[in-house]
């Protein structure tokens, strides 16, 4: 496929805005609709109104008509319109993919990507289009809307013709042919325009813009920025802005800010700060643009600001420089805002866009910051929906003029951002948020947390039930797969969460915490309703090991009919999660519920019975054994000298008694993973104990923790010591070597290397927490074959190892292993025993409600903003289409095809430029601008492509050339599939007789 964009006629433009409409409620995909109304407040700037100060940034959302149109029907009042230079079309050398806006948001392309004229029409379009649909649809007040033109980067390029034409175009349209290809369509089609007649359209105004951003290029000389917005001011008597950059703050303050953020991995250095604009010469250049303005009857301000320039040193885009933008922008953006507006005591305009979104608008515009533009978080799951939410916050904001900046506000608003946790990068890397499977070209709605969950559990039908307050259903739904409701809802890792959709909005639904309350609001009434299984004849089950794994195998047995029975050497049940995680974690009544939902289905349990021999236990008539024993085997740390307590040891003992243990004031903790941590916030816990340190030999961002493990530590008063390799412990000493990060290792993680230098830590006692293991003389014991680690070998697909009819779960097969896997392993053994029916969701229609999904898409909820978790769920199942909201320029349509229950995904060759968006966000291992099914506009298009895809050959035959499987073959469709597979004629059909405006 090509990465050129075809510019949509005026005609044909309306005819899809129209159309939409009038058929589906929504304009280009938006489907909540921001209506102003009658009366509404509107601010004064630039001798113009707008019902509310802020829209799309001078970027991808104001390159196209489309785009704009999209931008006011969610709610945007101003627009910034995309960036011009002399340098344009494809001249300009723009590296495709061009956005990754993941998180912190980096791109490599700077202005509009169309040639000049053509962007021209684009914006003088969208304009038209504006007036109309406002008035005709109810949207607002056809003159309550403000066009910011921008343009760049030299003064000799902004002279000429082609810059020159562009900018007299914008002042004054009305001799352009486009303007009159505008309003020839309207006026030929007013019967198709509620509420407009000829007079409306002959009054429109062909003024455009009267004002004008600058944006320069990052090096370029003050004096050259002083020159261009003098002529912009004297020679063009445009209002004008001048793009100011974060460099102005200084090397060392920039990068002093992004390091104690979290930041630190974006790699930049001084010479930007050393080409770019200096703050000593800003203030005089701007008090001297600031008079000649208001000498010419003018508005001058800055715009705040562009993009930062980082280098490219993970492969994030192609190139060697990308720039930074969204919420790791903003703490320095609003750091210049400062700067200014203390320097000119609140008297300077400031147009503010680095990092401004739902979280801070609303203070921003309180502040005298207006008009506010936003890019990064357009560009994330919810797309221009985005907007509705902010058009809410400001909506009627009122009708002043600028009155000056509040100083005070400002300087708090940087104190805030160095320590609200929003513009904080986590300490570890964040986690994959990509299904592992390629996208389907046909209904490929799914909601990722499922992937996530290794017992796929119906995570979005729960949340659903559970909003509903219908506890006991939402119960029965987890309990299908999740016996362990209790436990799972209280110590889960819940890596559900990591592909939870709503981290791109703030973070995850709190999925764990939601299934703790459904079994702790059901919990009694399920099990008093529960009904034993019919008998399962000829199959009787005993399970070795009393823990997660015994517990939920099971479970799962007794609800087939199978008579199962456990056996647990210790007096108690729940393994490693009675003995060894914290009480603190996890209190004992969560565990003994599980144990009776097991019990309430029909499982027996044996304490106090170790048993060595498989054999014995087939003696006495058990047909099919279990091994469920976990990782007790304690780690070996291996020092010079010296020896360390157990991590197993410590944690058993102090669960068992913590005022038994003397620990010293000083404890030392080694080692990185979950264990450790829970061995240091124990420590904490102990009397006597003053200081904890956990040493590892990486740095806090490559332990294998999770970072809610982390923060939990952080947050009890672990120390962490990073970078430091033990030697060895005596008198009360640990000696460790220094170390520093290396190369990247097999996992991904930097190999620590010495540095020779040594470092003593006083330690009373030293805690090693280093990997616990299995029990390979178990296993030998009995037969059964092991691997190099010491782990059972199996079946991958039963679990079955080489003795018959004897399985393993758990730490017995993956060696140490979350619950929750162990779960996973349970539901796979004893699904090879017998069937266990475990349904990925009992209540098969929950989330098929389509509208009520939809309705949800771009709404942020920040903390302390009321929404319960289930409302915060997307519901990605019934409603994904992330690709179609992150997708700027529109080329990612949903499609509604009769009989299907999921709307489908097409892909428009013609809107789109390789921009890369979709494939950031696409929650499967994919890029849909490549894999989805393709709508092409012409043959040349077809042939320039590889993707699978559609081009209508004869409308009046319903003849198509389709690419599927690499393979090119006509179709003749009519009411037959013509030898095409069902699903794609049917979606080719649906697409051409419910969306002709698409072709």
């Amino acid at each position: 496929m090509g990465d050129r964009m075809r510019p949509i006629p005026f005609g044909k433009l309306m005819d899809w805005i129209i159309t939409e409409y009038q058929t589906q409620g929504s304009i280009f995909g938006v489907a909540k609709l921001f209506r102003h109304q009658s009366g509404d407040k509107m601010l004064p700037l630039f001798g113009e109104r707008m019902e509310a100060p802020f829209g799309p940034a001078a970027g991808p959302h104001t390159q196209l008509a489309q785009n704009i149109v999209a931008a006011y029907a969610a709610g945007s009042r101003f627009f910034e319109l995309k960036t011009v230079q002399q340098l344009d079309g494809e001249d300009l050398p723009v590296a495709k993919p061009c956005i990754n806006a993941e998180d912190e948001c980096y791109n490599v392309e700077w202005s509009t990507e169309l040639r000049v004229p053509e962007a021209y029409a684009e914006y003088v379009k969208a304009w038209f289009a504006l007036k109309l649909i406002s008035r005709a649809f109810g949207l607002g007040d056809e003159c309550g809307f403000i066009f910011n033109m921008s343009v760049g980067y030299d003064l000799e390029g902004i002279k000429s013709p082609k810059i020159d034409a562009f900018i007299e175009g914008l002042k004054d349209a009305s001799a352009s042919p486009v303007w009159a290809e505008c309003k020839a369509w309207a006026l030929d089609n007013l019967a198709r325009l509620p509420r407009i007649d000829a007079a409306f359209v002959e009054a429109i105004t062909p003024h455009i813009c009267t004002s004008i951003t600058l944006s320069t290029l990052h090096g370029c000389p003050p004096q050259e920025i002083e020159r261009i917005a003098t002529y912009l001011l004297t020679e063009k008597r445009l209002n004008t802005y001048i793009k100011c950059n974060p460099t102005l703050l200084g090397y060392e303050y920039a990068r002093q800010t992004m390091d104690a953020l979290g930041f630190d991995y974006i790699a930049f250095d001084d010479h930007h700060f050393k080409e770019d604009l200096q703050f000593a010469d800003a203030v005089p250049m701007i008090r001297r643009l600031q008079a000649l303005a208001d000498g010419k009857g003018l508005t001058f301000g800055v715009k705040l600001t562009n993009t930062f320039p980082v280098d490219i040193a993970a492969g994030e885009l192609p190139g060697n420089e990308m720039y930074m933008s969204g919420r790791s922008l903003y703490p320095l953006t609003i750091s210049v805002a400062k700067l200014l507006s203390k320097e000119f005591d609140g008297k300077l305009r400031i147009s503010y866009s680095g990092g401004a979104d739902a979280y801070n608008i609303e203070k921003l515009f309180a502040a005298g910051i207006w008009p506010i533009t936003l890019a990064t978080t357009l560009l994330k799951p919810g797309g221009y929906q985005r907007l509705y939410q902010l058009a809410e916050k400001l909506y009627n904001c009122g009708d002043q003029p600028f009155s000056g900046v509040h100083v005070a506000k400002v300087c708090e608003f940087v104190e805030d951002a160095m320590t609200d946790p929003y513009y904080r990068k986590p300490v570890k890397p964040l986690p994959g948020r990509k299904m592992d499977r390629k996208v389907p070209l046909i209904d490929c709605f799914e909601a990722p947390c499922r992937s996530g969950c290794p017992i796929e559990q119906d995570i979005p039908a729960y949340l659903r039930l559970a909003g509903q307050g219908n506890y006991l259903e939402a119960l029965r739904v987890i309990t299908a797969r999740n016996p362990l409701p209790f436990i799972t809802g209280t110590i889960c890792p819940h890596h559900c969460a990591d592909k939870c959709t709503r981290n791109f909005y703030e973070d995850s639904v709190h999925i764990r915490a939601v299934k703790l309350e459904c079994a702790q609001h059901a919990f009694q009434e399920l099990t008093a309703g529960m009904e034993k299984a019919a008998p399962t004849a000829g199959v009787k089950a005993a399970i070795v090991g009393g823990g997660p794994a015994g517990i939920a195998a099971a479970y799962f047995l007794a609800r087939a009919g199978v008579s199962v029975t456990v056996f647990e050497k210790r007096e108690t049940l729940g393994g490693i999660v009675r003995h060894v995680i914290p009480s603190f974690r996890i209190p004992g009544d969560a565990i003994e519920n599980d144990v009776a939902l097991a019990k309430a289905a029909g499982a027996q349990f044996v304490t106090g019975a170790e048993v060595t021999s498989v054999d014995e236990l087939k003696a006495k008539g058990f047909t099919h054994v279990i091994l469920a024993v976990g990782a007790w085997k304690p780690g070996v740390l291996k020092l010079e000298y010296g020896e360390p307590m157990g991590v197993l040891e410590f944690l058993t003992a102090y669960n068992r008694e913590p005022a038994s243990l003397s620990l010293g004031e000083n404890v030392v903790v080694i080692g990185g993973g979950n264990t450790a941590m829970d061995a240091a916030r124990a420590a904490v816990r102990v009397p006597g104990v003053r200081r904890v340190r956990l040493v590892y030999r990486r740095t806090k961002r490559y332990m294998p923790a999770d970072e809610e493990e982390l923060a939990l530590a952080i947050e009890d008063g672990v120390e962490f010591c990073e970078l430091l390799a033990p030697v060895g412990v005596r008198d009360g000493v640990l000696t460790c070597g220094r170390m520093e990060l290396g190369a990247p290792d097999a996992s991904g993680r930097r190999s620590p290397v010495a540095t020779g230098e040594t470092i003593e830590l006083p330690a009373d006692t030293v805690i090693a927490a280093v990997g616990e293991q299995v029990d390979t003389a178990f296993y030998e014991r009995n037969g059964i074959a092991v691997d190099a680690r010491g782990r059972a070998q199996c079946d991958a697909k039963t679990l079955e190892t080489n003795v018959k009819n004897v399985y393993v779960a758990g730490d017995a097969y993956r060696g140490p292993a979350t619950v929750v896997e162990a779960t996973a392993d349970a539901m796979k053994a004893a699904g090879a025993i017998a069937d266990i029916a475990a349904d990925r969701c009992a209540c098969k229609n929950v989330s098929d409600d389509y509208n009520h999904a939809l309705k949800k898409k771009g709404a942020l909820y920040p903390e302390g903003e009321g929404c319960t978790e289930p409302g915060r769920c997307l519901e990605c199942a019934t409603v994904c289409e992330c690709c179609a909201d992150v997708c700027p320029n529109r080329a990612n349509i949903a499609v509604h095809v009769p009989g299907r229950r999921m709307r489908q995904i097409i892909h428009i060759d013609g809107m789109c430029n390789e921009c890369g968006n979709c494939a950031t966000f696409c929650p499967y291992d994919s890029a849909p601008y490549k894999e989805k099914f393709t709508l092409f506009w012409s043959e040349a298009d077809f042939n320039d492509s590889k993707n699978e895809g559609f081009l209508l050959l004869d409308d009046a035959r319903q003849t198509y050339r389709v690419r599927l499987d690499g393979q090119v073959a006509d179709y003749t469709l009519g009411e037959s599939d013509g030898g095409l597979t069902a699903d794609l004629a049917a979606l080719i059909r649906a697409a051409r007789r419910d969306y002709a405006y698409l072709f």
